[in-house]
Order: C-alpha cells, then structure tokens, then sequence
C-alpha cells in the first residue's frame, strides 16, 4: 500500500507512502488516495481529516516515470476519478494538508484540494509541470485563482516558479506557516480545535461557503439560509446558546 489511514479519536490521517519517489502519485496511489478519501468521510465517528506525505515532501506531482513507462491515468471530464485522486472529491467533511517540503505540480493541486494547508517553513510550492508538458487536470487553474487572485496564480501558472512558504503566506495559500518539522503537529491540534466545535453547524457553513462560487448573489443568500436553517433544527444552535449562558466560551475563549 502506497497511502497509509489511521484513526484516532475523531481524526482521520491519511499518508501518501512512497518517499523513493518523493510520494509521486501513480494510478495505484491515486486510487487508494480516493478510497481512504471516501472511507473518511462515510464514518460518523471521523471529523477532519489530516493529509501528508512521508518524509520530507508532501507530494512531488505525478509519478513521471511510470508514465514514461507506459501508465495511463484516465484523464475524465466527469466522474469522481481524478488523475492525482481526490481532487475532484467535495467531502462532507474538512481536510487539512500538512505539507513539509516540496507540493508541486499535482501535489501542489491536491494541497488547492484539502480546506486549509499547515505548511514548514521551507515548503515550496510551484507549477513545476509547466517545464514538463503536464497539465493542470486536477482543478489547479481553477482553485489556485479561487485562492490566491488570478494575477498571482497566472504569475506561478505561467512561469512554473516555485514560491516559498513565507510567499504562499502572503499570498493567501498558506493558512498557517510554522518551522520546519511542525507542519503536521500543527495540524493535528488544528483538526482537533475543529472536532471540538458543533459538527452540523461546522459541515453546514462550509458546505454553503462551497456551493456560493456556483450561485448567484440571491441564490447564495438563500442558500445559506437553507443550511442555517438545517443548524438550527438540529437543537445545536439552542444548546449552544445554553452553554454560552452557563460560561463557556466567554471573551473568546476556545
């Protein structure tokens, strides 16, 4: 097996293994990737998911090798199946990329993928496919622009230029940059901070925050209504405000 899955508590971690290849993503990877994918996210007991690779770097792209070699991924315009996995996957629940180390070409998509990215200091981040003829086909040319402004994203899309986490910081893709060696600590106590919060409140607002980008102004709007809506029927809204009465969470406190 080239993907580890483990579970603990409410967290789910989920490991590209293949460090001889810099966790290059072949057809076996990409589809072990989306089963522990999905497996996260059918169990009731699992809230977050925390994504990495082993070693040294998150995930180097594509396995090119095995592609000159004479693998062929299906490259679909419609269905689940995305040549580097999940990428394509919008999961009832959070992922968080830990990344240490290089997330390039299709590893810097599937970082895009996760809902936020902890990365170490060094990272690096780059569309460095673009020297190669390898395409953006795991929805890097539309989530990069999403995240980061089209300008910088033509910037890195166009030039393949690696950028470091301080300028993925700026830049907005990086939600939190620690030292070197940290990045998945960080975002285990990330995901847990998460777990702890009322799940259907949490899954609810993010899933409008996705489904905004398709609608118009008013559609979202209503949109949004629906899912809190949906919240506050569940009694989690009216237990919360009863625990807020009693103490908890008082001047911001977590």
């Amino acid at each position: 097996m080239s993907v580890d899955y483990e579970t603990s508590g409410s967290i789910a971690s989920i490991k590209i293994r293949r460090p001889e290849r810099r966790n290059a993503v072949d057809l076996k990877t990409a589809e072990q990737l989306i089963e522990a994918f999905k497996t996260f996210d059918r169990d009731d007991a699992l809230s977050v998911a925390v994504f990495s690779g082993d070693g040294d770097t998150f995930c180097s792209g594509a396995d090119l090798q095995a592609l000159s070699q004479g693998e062929r991924k299906p490259v679909l315009e419609s269905g689940d199946f995305a040549p580097m996995g999940p990428s394509r996957l919008r999961l009832l629940k959070p992922v968080i990329a830990a990344v240490e180390g290089f997330a390039v070409a299709g590893g810097l998509e599937l970082a895009l993928w996760a809902d936020m990215r902890v990365a170490g200091r060094s990272a690096v981040f780059g569309v460095y496919c673009r020297r190669f003829g390898v395409p953006l086909v795991d929805l890097g040319t539309i989530r990069l622009p999403r995240l980061i402004g089209q300008s910088r994203a033509a910037d890195m899309i166009l030039t393949g230029r690696g950028i470091s986490g301080e300028e993925a910081l700026a830049f907005g893709l990086v939600n939190r940059l620690v030292e070197d060696g940290k990045a998945l600590g960080t975002a285990y106590a990330l995901a847990h901070q998460m777990s702890a919060f009322p799940q259907t409140c949490l899954r609810s607002d993010r899933q409008s925050m996705f489904e905004q980008w398709d609608l118009s102004e008013q559609e979202a709007i209503a949109n949004e209504i629906r899912h809190g809506l949906r919240t506050i029927a569940s009694g989690e809204t009216l237990s919360g405000a009863d625990s807020f009465v009693n103490g908890t969470g008082r001047h911001g406190a977590f």
